[in-house]
């Protein structure tokens, strides 16, 4: 009789995946390996006013303005998955980071008057690797980073980050010291000017892997 094994598949489906036990051992681990990316289901609902009151707008992925479904936002539940809020259209201005829980007031919890836009925070699994440069294109002094960084300044004696490259992982960049202040999300990528991607004025100083499983 073939022997087989049970693996969870992931939320959408709450099913199992049936995995023979007899097969190669690589090939039984790519298996793993394929089940473990397939994304989460992500559902956030935001609502007009605070406490979860008014008309409500519910989102399951990436959306660059939120004005024709809701004309203001003032509260939101995130039921599954992470996103980055953003209080301006295409993913603009002050952004937060969001995890599952209630948020019942923007303006007392984060500051932030209103969202216009957000996106969702694909899970990440494997190492986490970021280059920071204390200067645009890439110039001045580097350091590459494999964990979180309370402050580049104590650690590497740097006193401004103008640009970076995520080569793997998903990061939370701060403004201050010991992950405060304002924030910018960082996904796979190059990032060779920060001031021509609307950040112009803030100074990086503590970084954060979003280690999350939401």
């Amino acid at each position: 009789m073939q022997k087989t094994c049970s693996v969870l598949a992931p939320p959408t489906t709450l099913k199992f995946f049936k995995v023979p036990t007899f097969l190669p051992k690589k090939l039984f681990h790519k298996i793993f390996q394929f089940i473990e990316i397939i994304p989460f289901y992500f559902q956030i609902v935001f609502y007009e006013d605070r406490n979860f009151q008014g008309r409500s707008y519910e989102c399951s992925s990436d959306c660059a303005d939120m004005s024709s479904y809701l004309s203001r936002c003032h509260s939101c539940r995130v039921q599954s998955g992470c996103f980055m809020v953003y209080d301006r259209n295409n993913y603009m201005g002050n952004q937060y980071f969001m995890r599952r829980g209630e948020y019942s007031d923007f303006q007392s919890m984060m500051g932030m008057t209103d969202i216009r836009s957000c996106r969702t925070i694909p899970m990440h699994r494997g190492s986490y690797r970021m280059r920071i440069y204390e200067r645009d294109n890439f110039g001045g002094q580097m350091h590459e980073m494999m964990d979180d960084c309370d402050s580049i300044m104590d650690r590497y004696r740097m006193s401004d980050c103008q640009s970076c490259n995520v080569m793997d992982g998903h990061w939370l960049m701060y403004e201050q010291p010991h992950f405060r202040g304002r924030m910018t999300y960082m996904r796979p990528g190059e990032y060779r000017n920060f001031r021509d991607m609307g950040m112009s004025g803030m100074r990086f100083m503590s970084m954060r892997r979003i280690t999350d499983m939401c």
